[in-house]
């Protein structure tokens, strides 16, 4: 990421960019035996954190506040709550209970459990029945505040944690953590895989949200995928009787991605995995724009030239397009008019932008960054939100729903209210990089009703769509 040209953020790759390095490196470092590793014909693969949000915290989340930041406005929970529709189902008792949702994150946050309660009392928000922690793939590193790896993830934990439950007050939390570090050259996705294997194998939770993404041209191609196993958390999670829906985000730059170095992208359209995958359903972002009468339209979350971001020229927007990996899956064959003969992405979008970010709160210990209040934003925030819409849905039905996406597509086909179009906006970028410098404008997509390689088929009325997933009929 080109992290030199955004003044106040600290920003990761594309959601959680995953990359094979295989850049220049000392003779003998980590890096330099991952790429040895690489060229034999082993993935090595790294994972970093990508929940974007400005360095100066504040003491407290007001409009003032996020206003002097340099934000149009910051969005409360109770504000998502509204501007999807989520309060009738709380009144009707639908808000997670019995259902667990899974979050999937390496080294996590030491602070979440202390750092969710203050959420909560800010907010007026129930604690949730439980939130537990466990390390399925090995033991978590002891906290380094020096480690800007390490508190990354920390802020993409507090995030996943505090919307997910946001969205799903009822619901169990769980956080997967795992012992990844590019900055220690350790691969990073086999660790993934294994703990959502355990996730999956035990039956912990009924929708499993990963804020990572990887290029997929990062691979030689699908068969390197399938050869060293990546797949096959999602193959058991669709292979088992109610097993959980697997979410993942579809990245933070538009069509362009960050590339293997992790500070310049793609100069060519490309796309991620996992929301790729066609076991997976990809989350897009969107931006929430207030209406009149506490009223919220959705429109392509697109702030590549929000100057509040830095030059007008970063290229932070949702990530959508045609996959190079995987065909056009059968629910998509309504609308391969869009997508051709390939996987188009995203599925669904919930607000992402960071011209509408969240509140979150944060304490765990960072190297120049106190504890408080940070406006956050990127598809690692609408991702746990729509797991959270799942949790309510899986509450409904009365279990796990498995992959969603033939649903989510049908709903779409038949104008279902629980599927709000999103018909403005594009994921278009455009940014500077090289030496001499060079300014690169990728062309991208156009939401629209129906299905876009932007926004999928759309966003969310929640008091619909909980009960539309389960298939039944909202009460009257």
């Amino acid at each position: 990421m080109r992290k030199g040209k955004v003044t106040g953020l600290a920003v990761g790759a594309a959601a959680l960019a995953i990359g094979v390095i295989a850049a220049a490196a000392p003779a003998g470092s980590a890096v330099a035996k991952s790429a040895a590793s690489a060229a034999a014909g082993t993935p090595t693969i790294v994972v970093k954190p990508g929940v974007i949000h400005p360095m100066a915290g504040m003491p407290a989340p007001s409009q003032a506040n996020c206003v002097a930041l340099g934000f149009y406005h910051c969005i409360t929970p109770q504000q998502v709550e509204t501007a999807y529709n989520l309060a009738p189902l709380y009144r009707h008792g639908i808000t997670g209970k019995g259902e667990t949702i899974v979050i999937v994150d390496s080294f996590g946050s030491p602070t979440i459990k202390k750092d969710l309660a203050v959420f909560d009392r800010q907010f007026k928000l129930p604690a949730p029945p439980s939130i537990k922690i466990i390390t399925p793939a090995g033991t978590i590193p002891k906290w380094n505040p020096d480690n800007s790896d390490m508190t990354g993830w920390g802020g993409e934990t507090t995030l996943d944690v505090e919307y997910a439950h946001s969205i799903a007050p009822g619901a169990n939390i769980l956080l997967v953590e795992t012992p990844v570090s590019e900055t220690e050259g350790v691969t990073g996705f086999p660790q993934i895989v294994e703990a959502e294997n355990y996730v999956v194998k035990h039956h912990l939770g009924g929708v499993i949200s990963q804020s990572f993404s990887a290029t997929e041209q990062t691979f030689t191609g699908l068969g390197q995928i399938n050869r060293y196993h990546l797949r096959s958390a999602y193959v058991q999670a669709a292979q088992e009787e109610d097993g959980p829906t697997v979410l993942a985000a579809s990245g933070d730059s538009g069509v362009a991605d960050v590339g293997l170095d992790q500070e310049t992208y793609y100069t060519h359209r490309v796309t991620s995995w996992p929301d790729s995958d066609p076991l997976v359903t990809g989350v897009g972002g969107t931006e929430l724009v207030a209406g009149k009468g506490n009223t919220y339209t959705s429109v392509a979350w697109n702030d590549t030239y929000n100057p509040h971001l830095g030059d007008g020229t970063v290229p932070y927007a949702t990530g959508g397009g045609l996959s190079v990996l995987f065909s056009r899956p059968f629910y998509q064959d309504g609308v391969k008019n869009v997508v051709g003969s390939a996987r188009g992405v995203p599925d669904v979008s919930m607000n992402g932008a960071c011209t509408s970010p969240v509140f979150t709160y944060q304490s765990f210990p960072q190297q120049g960054t106190p504890a408080g209040w940070y406006p956050s934003c990127g598809t690692s925030e609408s991702t746990p939100e729509f797991a959270g819409i799942v949790a309510l849905a899986d509450q409904v039905a009365g279990h796990p729903l498995g992959l969603i996406n033939p649903t989510l597509y049908w709903l779409s086909a038949e104008r279902a209210p629980g599927i709000v179009p999103v018909t403005s906006g594009n994921n278009t970028v455009t940014f500077t990089q090289g030496t001499p410098v060079k300014t690169y404008t990728l062309h991208g997509f156009k939401a629209q009703a129906g299905y876009s390689l932007v926004d999928g088929v759309g966003t969310v009325n929640g008091w619909y769509l909980a009960y539309e997933l389960a298939g039944r009929t909202p009460p009257r």
